[in-house]
């Protein structure tokens, strides 16, 4: 199997983040994954198809905002919070408090 890309802390770009961010499925998986922590890719209630779910990981990865290892069959997300403060302090929470304050739980 091929090595998952995860950029490094230091080359986490500003615009992929808000890039990746923008699309309503992958602020909602990284909400979820904020409220649940680590999660196997397929545990997280999606309204989407699973080979859309693995195209909206892969965004979020490459953009530096969730880590994923595989373990068997599965992926499992986390979220990649340190980084993200280290390199853009407040703007994860920041922009997670926003969409709560939108969004019925």
């Amino acid at each position: 199997m091929k090595p998952l890309f995860h950029p490094d802390t230091a080359d986490i770009q500003l615009s992929s983040v808000l890039y990746a961010l923008s699309d309503p499925v992958r602020l909602m998986i990284v909400f979820k994954l904020k409220q649940a922590g680590e999660r196997a890719c397929g545990d997280i209630e999606l309204p989407i198809a699973k080979s859309t779910v693995t195209h909206h990981s892969r965004t979020l990865r490459e953009a530096g905002i969730i880590r994923t290892r595989v373990h068997g069959t599965q992926r499992i997300l986390s979220l990649r919070e340190d980084d993200l403060e280290t390199r853009f302090p407040g703007l994860l929470n920041s922009i997670l408090a926003s969409y709560e304050d939108t969004v019925e739980i």
